[in-house]
């Protein structure tokens, strides 16, 4: 088997550890071993490249490769010990910057490949010549919305920038001009490129990445972030494109159709159009008047709460990006099992975008060794909130909002939410009566059967600990039938 065979057959093994790896992450069980399969195709994949590439350039050039492998390494290892679970969007909407950014240099350095040493010189042939320009404008296009976009995400996120969506007057109008645009400038640079093109180009796509996501508000990021994903994933499989290279554009494409994909589910789960958020469209900012207080509400403490909790049958537990930012998973596992070994059945409800990264919840209670059995979606546990004795929302605020079904006037109406508000007591952990991040007040907090517990999220936790009487077991509850009925079919 010869250097260039060997190349082609880790590109292969690398794509088939990719899909492997996409496979294992679908499920709670399995997610370990698919991060360890992408691992594994990861590092496949730069062997071959490096074998690859010492075939074609100079041994100097190798080493400055490997010293810039050695650098992202490093980079990388450090980000991933020091971030918080809490930083983790974030982060990766930086790292969504970093794919985009890299596909802009790709595409220029394609572009300037071609025109100072022609077609005959390189790998493309001279009757290719106006694909490939079409495929250098596309590819620069791709990554330069994905770089702005994914750092107006990033600021977002971090709470740099307000959530609140920019609303620029005619803002439809202005995207599907540049989009247009785009359209236009590609066909006439592919039948005669040009530098004062390539300029344009990267300036407009830079320019309507920061306006696709400066315009989108924050009960929509979730779906911007997957988004983004996807964007990452097209922008990788152009530069596939561009630089000869089959796994790249495998890989892009994995990225890219099933970020796409993730996109479209979370808009499912949110009743959002797919089209309109990835536009812009959603995200209209709320009137001032939901900023304002709705009624009286009422403060409960640790210690009522405790009693509350101590002669409940059944507790839902609700989460949301509040419990991550406090870090109280670990004293939130601690409870669950302080009750459950009281006799309370006890389990969680995780809407599809608590947080702001889809599966967010479900890594932190995973972390804190939270039982997978007890953790249900949204569409799982909404009918049993109605037999439920006590629920407390820790953290969330808009996916437990009851103004998504009951005010069409509301910014987040139709989106499918937890019905807390049918059980018999809900509990509110929250640091202040402000709205959630998509900025709209909730009625929730106003509800006869509601109470509010302020402070921080894990203080608050420790402190039901602390006021828990001294364990005296009681038998065990029976199952509630939505969860008898998931046992038997899951025998």
């Amino acid at each position: 088997m010869n250097a260039s065979t060997a190349t082609q057959s880790a590109d292969v093994v690398a794509a088939l550890l990719f899909i492997l790896s996409l496979a294992g992450l679908s499920q709670h069980r399995t997610s370990r071993n698919g991060v360890v399969f992408g691992v594994c195709g990861m590092a496949l994949a730069l062997v071959a490249t490096i074998v690859f590439a010492s075939r074609h350039i100079s041994g100097a050039a190798v080493g400055l490769i490997v010293v810039a492998m050695a650098i992202g390494a490093v980079l990388g290892l450090w980000r991933a010990r020091v971030v918080e679970m809490t930083g983790m969007p974030e982060l990766i909407a930086v790292l969504h910057s970093f794919v985009g950014l890299a596909a802009v240099l790709v595409g220029w350095n394609s572009y300037y490949e071609v025109e100072a040493r022609g077609s005959a010189q390189t790998a493309v042939a001279a009757d290719l010549l106006r694909i490939h320009h079409a495929e250098v404008f596309i590819g620069i296009f791709i990554g330069a919305v994905t770089f702005t976009g994914s750092l107006i995400a990033f600021l977002k996120l971090s709470a740099r920038m307000k959530s609140r969506p920019l609303m620029l007057p005619g803002k439809n109008l202005l995207n599907l001009g540049a989009l247009a645009v785009f359209v236009a400038l590609t066909i006439w640079f592919a039948a005669s490129p040009s530098l004062g093109l390539m300029i344009g180009i990267t300036a407009l796509a830079l320019l309507l990445g920061l306006h696709l996501v400066a315009s989108i508000g924050g009960g929509d990021m979730p779906v911007v972030v997957s988004m983004l994903n996807s964007y990452s994933g097209w922008a990788a499989a152009a530069a596939g494109f561009l630089l000869n290279n089959n796994l790249l554009i495998v890989t892009g494409a994995l990225v890219g159709s099933s970020g796409a994909y993730l996109s479209y589910i979370m808009c499912k789960a949110m009743n959002r159009s797919f089209i309109s958020v990835i536009a812009g469209g959603f995200g209209i900012e709320a009137p001032a008047a939901a900023d304002g207080e709705q009624g009286e509400h009422r403060e409960t403490t640790a210690a009522e709460t405790a009693a509350l909790l101590e002669s409940a049958d059944s507790v839902i537990i609700t989460p949301g990006y509040g419990m991550a930012v406090a870090q109280a998973q670990h004293p939130v596992a601690e409870l669950t099992r302080a009750l459950r070994e009281r006799g309370v059945e006890v389990r969680f409800g995780v809407h599809p975008v608590a947080g702001r990264l889809p599966g967010h919840m479900n890594v932190l209670l995973a972390e804190a060794k939270v039982p997978y059995d007890i953790v249900l979606e949204m569409d799982e546990i909404n009918d049993d909130f109605a037999r439920t004795s006590v629920v407390l929302v820790i953290g969330a605020n808009d996916t437990v909002n009851p103004a998504a079904m009951e005010d069409p006037g509301s910014p987040i109406a139709g989106m499918p939410v937890l019905r807390v508000w049918e059980a018999g007591e809900v509990i509110v952990f929250k640091r202040s009566m402000a709205s959630g991040y998509a900025g709209v007040q909730n009625p929730l907090f106003f509800r006869e059967n509601s109470r509010m517990l302020f402070g921080d999220a894990k203080q608050s936790v420790e402190g039901i600990l602390r006021a828990l009487t001294p364990r005296t077991p009681r038998a065990p509850q029976p199952d509630s039938p939505a969860r008898t009925a998931q046992a038997a079919s899951a025998g």
